[in-house]
């Protein structure tokens, strides 16, 4: 028996304000989260979604995760735990860093005031996998529960792991996304140490003056379920999870391999396993950093997966246009916009896009959002992760 797994909750967390919806209609009418050169979270205040004792004992990016779990799971009406086996519930959260708020504020204690004023919560603070455990805890998900980190590819990776599960039999039900709260001193000036951030403050993938990527956070979180079971409880059905592909690079630690031949044959394994065809895909969210080597082997990456004719019909916007990089949380923020693209038919607008850089000639969607073409075939779409490590991850997502 094919085990289709279908999306019944979205929540997420973001530069945009909290909220999947929130996200969705802030970035498709084209505005910005993106000030004074970060993509911070400023409308996400921590004790006004959770009690002060988790508060206390969670790091930011679990805070986000929590957050941003409470709201996917209450859109998938689920009430009082899982439905079903909570034994068959999982917990896939995926991070590219992790607790490193915490770590940073633990490592001046220790050297200002010593080893005995360190919290005995340090760790489980800054654990990767803290998100995943925290919320399977919450709401009772006894399944299977890790954190999946691969830099930015770490959301989608996520996500692509929790469809595996329940495809496989392994879960009826999988609560995934990712999360990252990373704009701390030392991520920053470490990120800035690289050249990796934009010198001028501003997202503006796939352009001439592109100089960076501008440094995110949050968290995206989706209910994944076995469609059978979904229906059988009256779930209401947002989209399905049709194909997923990973891939590495095996290229080099932080650059993308020029051609994009990883990413390319992640976009067509994902294809291949959704049983779809390039003619079938109406749009595409992009990895997008705003990065001149990025946005170049991605465009590359494009060409060669769907064949360059196809691919300069494809509408490609790129979400960290309006909300900066999200790292580890970037792939399920991702998914969660495609999604709600989808479902209205609209390819969003790839914001401060003014410039074309010389083969970087693809539908970029600029500044403005763009109805996708109806009809009565699905509304079926790409969403691209690719991380530092040469990670490649592609989600192929139908809305409902």
């Amino acid at each position: 028996m094919t085990r289709s797994v279908v999306i019944t909750g979205v929540g997420a967390v973001t530069p945009l304000g909290v909220g999947a919806r929130t996200l969705h209609e802030r970035w498709s009418a084209g505005q910005s989260g993106i000030e004074d050169g970060f993509g911070r979270a400023s409308e996400f205040e921590p004790k006004e979604h959770l009690s002060t004792k988790e508060v206390r004992r969670a790091d930011r990016f679990t805070q986000f995760a929590l957050t941003a779990a409470a709201e996917a799971i209450a859109d998938a009406g689920w009430e009082d735990g899982p439905p079903g086996d909570p034994d068959r519930a999982a917990c896939l959260i995926g991070t590219g860093i992790g607790g490193i708020d915490t770590l940073e504020q633990q490592h001046l204690i220790l050297q200002q005031q010593g080893a005995e004023r360190i919290s005995p919560l340090s760790i489980p603070l800054l654990m990767a996998n803290a998100a995943s455990g925290v919320v399977s805890m919450k709401h009772g998900l006894r399944g299977q529960s890790f954190g999946t980190v691969s830099a930015c590819s770490a959301g989608a990776h996520s996500i692509g792991m929790a469809a595996r599960l329940i495809k496989y039999g392994d879960a009826e039900t999988v609560v995934t996304g990712g999360s990252e709260a990373a704009i701390t001193p030392l991520a920053t000036a470490a990120f800035s140490r690289m050249d990796a951030l934009s010198d001028s403050g501003i997202s503006r993938p796939f352009d001439k003056r592109r100089d960076g990527f501008v440094m995110g956070e949050g968290a995206g979180v989706l209910v994944l379920e076995e469609e059978q079971a979904a229906r059988a409880r009256g779930a209401r059905i947002l989209g399905y999870v049709r194909g997923y592909a990973s891939t590495s690079d095996a290229h080099h630690l932080t650059a993308p391999e020029p051609s994009g031949r990883g990413a390319s044959k992640a976009i067509e394994l994902a294809l291949a396993d959704a049983s779809l065809s390039a003619e079938d895909i109406q749009y595409v969210n992009a990895h997008g950093t705003s990065t001149p080597l990025n946005d170049r082997a991605e465009t590359n990456a494009l060409k060669a997966a769907f064949g360059e004719e196809r691919a300069a019909q494809i509408p490609v916007s790129s979400t960290k246009s309006a909300i900066g990089h999200l790292l580890g949380a970037a792939g399920a923020v991702e998914a969660i916009a495609t999604l709600l693209a989808l479902r209205d038919r609209i390819a969003p607008p790839t914001l401060n896009y003014d410039e074309p850089d010389e083969g970087l000639d693809l539908d970029y969607v600029p500044q403005e959002a763009r109805p996708l073409a109806n009809g009565d075939t699905p509304a079926i779409g790409l969403s691209n992760a690719f991380g530092f490590g040469g990670h490649n991850a592609v989600l192929c997502l139908e809305a409902e």
